[in-house]
């Protein structure tokens, strides 16, 4: 198979860039390493893969490029920018997604296997399966949503056969975000204190990354014209508890806890406060997690803390 990840130097990108080039397939990862790092990618020279510095952003990204899917996992994954920089997400994920979609149509690349997000649900009923309604609160939530709009439009009017992946929290080596990074950062810097946005009782799912690559694969050997799965654990954790395994994962004792509520106890304007995925979906496929969320947090942190 000959395949391109967009954002294939970032997180969750180079793991499945691994695990596509130790089975054998061509790999050409594109990114602009905004965000991600050559330090995530270790095929370079290796046969059949080939890296590409290139900008999305610019209608031509694909010139030269053949394939047979693109994984299109290029994108900015902070929620948080949106309250105070919403042209970011519009310009990193929707514009960016769009380009994608023209190469597949322009390139004839028949399949197309898209990053979305649990975001896209917004304030849901828990567990949430993937016909819920869809009412994001997050302009990054709402730019995902239209992102998978469009690329439903591009499958029913050119063909396009595609998937998409609404990941929960995804933790683990080479993860750059989020409130395992942040915790980690903060305690760095003063081991006596910690602020922890929100009221320490948000409560969400995480998922390995390695279990969300393997759901990523099992999910596109099986799938259709237009498939939607839900990725994540079976269960969810608070902030709260994050906090006191990365703690405990740092070997600190006597941590204050300063709590920092946005409205209804949330971290900031269009945080989902309860996130929890019913996968029951693609486990009808042969999928389900190795590791809780719980397990999933703990072995991220202790991977950050011996990378």
């Amino acid at each position: 198979m000959r395949a391109v990840v967009t954002g294939g130097a970032g997180f969750i990108g180079s793991h499945l860039v691994d695990r596509l080039m130790s089975e054998g397939n061509e790999v050409v990862v594109v990114d602009n390493l905004s965000s991600g790092s050559m330090d995530n990618i270790k095929w370079i020279g290796s046969k059949g893969f080939r890296f590409l510095k290139r900008d999305l952003k610019d209608p031509e990204w694909a010139k030269g490029i053949k394939a047979d899917v693109i994984f299109h996992y290029a994108a900015n994954p902070e929620v948080r920018v949106s309250t105070v920089n919403p042209r970011v997400h519009f310009d990193e994920n929707l514009v960016t997604t769009f380009n994608v979609l023209e190469a597949c149509r322009n390139l004839d690349i028949p399949f197309i296997v898209f990053a979305s997000t649990s975001t896209v649900y917004g304030d849901a009923r828990v567990p949430t399966p993937e016909d819920h309604k869809l009412n994001p609160i997050s302009v990054y939530g709402a730019v995902k949503l239209s992102c998978e709009t469009i690329i439903g439009t591009y499958s029913r009017l050119y063909g396009i056969r595609a998937l998409i992946l609404r990941y929960a929290n995804v933790v683990g080596p080479r993860m750059r975000h989020g409130v395992i990074v942040d915790f980690m950062r903060k305690l760095r810097e003063n081991e006596r204190k910690l602020e922890i946005l929100g009221d320490g009782s948000q409560r969400k799912s995480y998922v390995y990354v390695d279990d969300a690559v393997e759901a990523t694969l099992v999910a596109f050997r099986n799938m259709d014209k237009f498939n939607v799965y839900n990725i994540g654990s079976e269960d969810w954790i608070s902030v709260k508890e994050i906090a006191d395994i990365v703690v405990e994962e740092m070997g600190l004792r006597n941590v204050e806890y300063v709590y920092r509520p946005f409205e209804d106890g949330r971290g900031w304007p269009g945080d989902v406060k309860m996130m929890l995925l019913d996968i029951s979906r693609i486990k009808n496929i042969g999928w389900k997690p190795k590791l809780s969320s719980r397990e999933a947090v703990r072995t991220a942190v202790r991977s950050l803390l011996n990378g």
